[in-house]
């Protein structure tokens, strides 16, 4: 059961996002005339594989945590110079070697996974929007019931609901979460319309409503409804953008706030958390599972590109320092920074490893033995 509960899914998960990230550094090496030596999906011993006719080996390995694309003049799958072999390289040698490129073929080749990520959601939530609408539909206001309190009070279809109570939002189901805990307790409402900051204070009214066991509830009700689409396709691809562009902003600033102490690092997760939350949303069905791919997508994107050699960010970090210099590193400063890298990496993933057996109590479990 847990076999089919959470391994598949997250190993279904992680190799599409990994292969999406990987294509886009291999598409746009190719694009510029680098030879791919190696695609693989997860690292170590070679599970299975084969060599296409440009002499890439695209194979899974053995541990199927990530991947790698590796360049002729690579050292390693982290994309290191291998020094020695570079500087006896011949012109014809040179001319397909990643190292040998100009600096800003390099950048565009480094930056590719993390923007292949960003593609990837974005066509992910376009195509959720264009067919079944919004699963998590923004706070903005889509039908309005006539007579109900919030039409008497003036607001409209289109409404961007910006805060309750004072509080800000981003979701529609925070109003309804608000209303229900309220138990009729009026609401103030923040709402952006064309750029005009307004606000309405909303009594919510009680309705009888039928139940899926043939019975009746008494809930709280505004009158309002979500826009939840479908949508058309100018408006799905401008929302699919949005969308994202908003987890891209929120990621950041939660990334933001661990680095500068304002908030704690138990949300940092590993693939632990990642197999357990792949299994959860696996569960509730494939709109669920498309939207968590979209925003893990983005994560996996924001995560490589922060400037630490081993990541895309280190490569682009180390372009433009050659930018600026006119000349590369040297050698030694590179694999010092590599080094360095590599630590950091090793201690990132150890501590959100950490992180998840604190949530899953595995932690207490053994100090439980222990004692």
């Amino acid at each position: 059961m847990t076999l089919f509960t959470y391994l598949i899914p997250f190993l279904v998960v992680l190799t599409v996002l990994v292969f999406v990230h990987e294509f886009g550094h291999y598409w746009v090496a190719r694009r510029n005339g680098v030879r791919v030596e190696t695609f693989s999906i997860g690292f170590g011993p070679e599970l299975f594989g084969f060599n296409d006719r440009h002499g890439t080996r695209w194979k899974f390995s053995v541990v199927p945590l990530g991947g790698y694309v590796k360049m002729f003049g690579d050292a390693d799958a982290a994309s290191s110079p291998a020094s020695a072999a570079l500087d006896g390289m011949n012109e014809d040698q040179r001319a397909v070697s990643f190292h040998h490129k100009p600096v800003g073929q390099r950048a565009a080749i480094a930056a590719a996974g993390p923007i292949a990520n960003f593609l990837f959601s974005i066509v992910a939530l376009f195509f959720l929007f264009l067919i079944g609408g919004h699963p998590f539909p923004p706070a903005v206001v889509g039908d309005v019931s006539a007579g109900g309190a919030a039409a008497e009070a003036g607001v409209r279809s289109g409404d961007r609901i910006t805060s309750i109570d004072g509080t800000a939002v981003d979701r529609f189901a925070e109003l309804g979460i608000a209303v229900r805990n309220g138990g009729g307790k009026a609401v103030t409402i923040g709402i952006d319309r064309d750029g005009e900051a307004l606000s309405f204070a909303l009594t919510p009214r009680q309705e009888t409503v039928p139940t899926t066991d043939g019975g009746s509830a008494t809930i709280w009700r505004l009158g309002i409804a979500a826009d939840t689409g479908p949508y058309g396709v100018a408006e799905a691809a401008r929302m699919s953008v949005s969308e994202s562009w908003e987890i891209v902003s929120m990621t950041a600033s939660a990334l933001g706030q661990m680095v500068s102490g304002q908030r704690g690092t138990e949300d940092l997760g590993g693939p632990i958390r990642i197999a357990q939350m792949s299994g959860e949303v696996y569960q509730v069905g494939i709109v669920a599972l498309l939207w968590f791919m979209a925003i893990l997508s983005i994560n996996l994107g924001l995560i490589n590109l922060v400037p630490i050699p081993m990541l895309d960010g280190g490569h682009l970090l180390f372009c433009a320092i050659e930018a600026l210099r006119g000349r590369p590193l040297g050698a030694r400063a590179q694999e010092y920074g590599f080094r360095l890298g590599l630590a950091l990496v090793l201690t990132l993933m150890l501590f959100a490893t950490w992180n998840d057996l604190v949530q899953l109590k595995v932690v207490a479990f053994f100090k439980g033995l222990v004692s």
